[in-house]
């Protein structure tokens, strides 16, 4: 046997099971209105409360949480009901109205009496939700690959059949970790070297377990891309007390930089995007940068007087 492929075999991969035990352990459960939800915080200093979209939960954002907390912030990211390792009732409102109202109780349950709100794929809707619920305790936000003009939203091609009752199911019974790995590959993560196969067979099986997915697809379709919500998402973006910022990756093939980047920007009235390398799950391999930009923001909005 080669060195090389001694030393490979001396640095074994975790597997899936070990990953999603390493993740259970860094956070705890805590209940919210009397639903049962899971919370990985890391750090200490001004709260940075980060929501995350689909295919996303509290899982998604490990690597910016140390990031942040190696730049004196504390990051908090709490899953949503239906999403990872929170509960999935099978009557709960899973629109963005509803996600919204757990996010307000979460950040009450946390006592958090000002923080910093960082958001994320369908995220950005339900923090913008939160945004709108609480201005006066949001000291700064920052948006990553969202959408805030929701009335002329379209899903990717690999989200759109989820809406649809028979074919989302099908849809969904036929994900299996090889296809999820190369759907994840081509749209979601720009440096594959950043991102084990564990870890990826991991974000399938939080979508997955419990309830097959169940929860999932009621939320994909329980969207409200609504002319009434984009004005409310507008509300939290501009002539707003706290400093806002866009960040994108701009390799998304998701959700595109000249059509959803550039739409969060006019909505936010900045003058640009920041731009980052990367694909729509930049967490993954863009942590360090994004955990900069949250940190500039944060000093940013110490001072009274900041504008963005």
């Amino acid at each position: 046997m080669s060195s090389a492929a001694q030393q490979r075999l001396a640095v074994r991969e975790a597997s899936t099971a070990e990953v999603l035990a390493e993740h259970r352990g860094c956070g705890r459960t805590f209940d919210v209105g009397g639903v049962r939800s899971f919370l990985r915080e890391q750090g200490e200093g001004p709260a940075v409360v980060c929501v995350h979209g689909m295919w996303g939960s509290s899982f998604l954002w490990r690597k910016v949480l140390a990031e942040l907390a190696a730049r004196d912030l504390r990051g908090l990211v709490f899953d949503l009901p239906g999403f990872g390792l929170a509960e999935r009732r099978p009557d709960y409102d899973y629109s963005w109205s509803g996600l919204g109202r757990f996010a307000v109780a979460a950040v009450e349950a946390l006592e958090l009496e000002r923080f910093h709100l960082v958001v994320h794929d369908i995220g950005g809707p339900v923090g913008f939700e939160l945004a709108a619920a609480l201005p006066d305790r949001v000291a700064s936000l920052t948006i990553l690959n969202t959408m805030i003009d929701v009335a002329d939203f379209t899903p990717p091609w690999t989200m759109r059949p989820f809406r649809r009752p028979l074919l989302g199911r099908l849809w969904m019974a036929g994900m299996t970790a090889p296809l999820f790995r190369a759907l994840m590959r081509l749209q979601g993560i720009g440096d594959a070297t950043k991102i084990t196969k564990a870890e990826l067979d991991a974000y399938l099986e939080l979508v997955k377990r419990p309830d097959g997915g169940r929860s999932f697809l009621k939320i994909m379709r329980s969207t409200e891309t609504t002319a009434e919500k984009q004005a409310l998402y507008r509300s939290t973006v501009r002539e707003v007390p706290y400093p806002v910022q866009v960040v994108w990756a701009a390799q998304d093939p998701a959700l595109k930089l000249v059509q959803y980047g550039e739409k969060a920007r006019a909505a936010a009235q900045l003058d640009a995007v920041d731009r980052l390398p990367g694909k729509h799950f930049f967490q993954e391999d863009q942590a360090p940068a994004i955990a900069d930009r949250v940190a500039s923001i944060v000093a940013r909005s110490a001072y009274p007087t900041a504008v963005r």
